[in-house]
């Protein structure tokens, strides 16, 4: 029965650390000054994502496949990073992500983990040992990780000019979204 917590704790906290969804949890993070309602988003997300792979195992590809989501994925981080780079008011929360990071971040994770390698590991995990207990140990992984990622995201923002960490958050945003055409 401990197995079937720790080995997803250990697997999925280990895969995502300095993984794209923690990057991108972090420019979020250093874009908003509402950081308890980005985590709260993220984690949702991750609730619904690693969710569903628990109940379905390990064929959400079936459902959606990964050679439609991939590129989707890519799209939505190109949009954010366009979005990002396009503002001109660095005082203004005109953006979404600035506005709703609760929406923000629930959108993004929605959007791009699907067919994520730790979602698959929980879909993998949950044929194997006690559903319950695989998203239990999934869903602790994903909140330190997103711990770690908004802090340091909060940490940025009280120590970096906000249109440097806008220039640069856009940028990375562009670059991971073409990285899925490229994967």
């Amino acid at each position: 029965m401990i197995a079937d917590l720790v080995l997803p704790l250990i697997t999925v906290g280990l895969a995502e650390l300095g993984d794209k969804t923690q990057l991108s949890v972090l420019l979020l993070a250093s874009r908003t000054r509402n950081h308890r309602e980005l985590f709260v988003g993220v984690m949702m997300g991750f609730l619904v994502v690693d969710g569903a792979a628990v109940l379905i195992g390990s064929s959400v590809a079936e459902f959606l496949p990964i050679s439609v989501l991939k590129p989707l994925s890519g799209i939505i981080f190109v949009i954010f990073g366009l979005l990002m780079l396009r503002q001109k008011d660095e005082s203004s929360e005109s953006q979404a992500y600035s506005k709703n990071p609760l929406l923000s971040g629930l959108t993004m994770i929605l959007l791009t983990e699907w067919g994520d390698k730790t979602q698959i590991a929980a879909g993998l995990y949950a044929i194997d040992y006690n559903p319950v207990m695989v998203l239990a140990g999934t869903m602790a992984a994903l909140a330190v990780n997103t711990v770690i990622a908004v802090y340091l995201g909060r940490f940025i923002l009280t120590r970096i000019k906000k249109n440097v960490v806008g220039r640069v958050a856009g940028i990375a945003f562009i670059l991971i979204g073409l990285f899925f055409f490229l994967v």
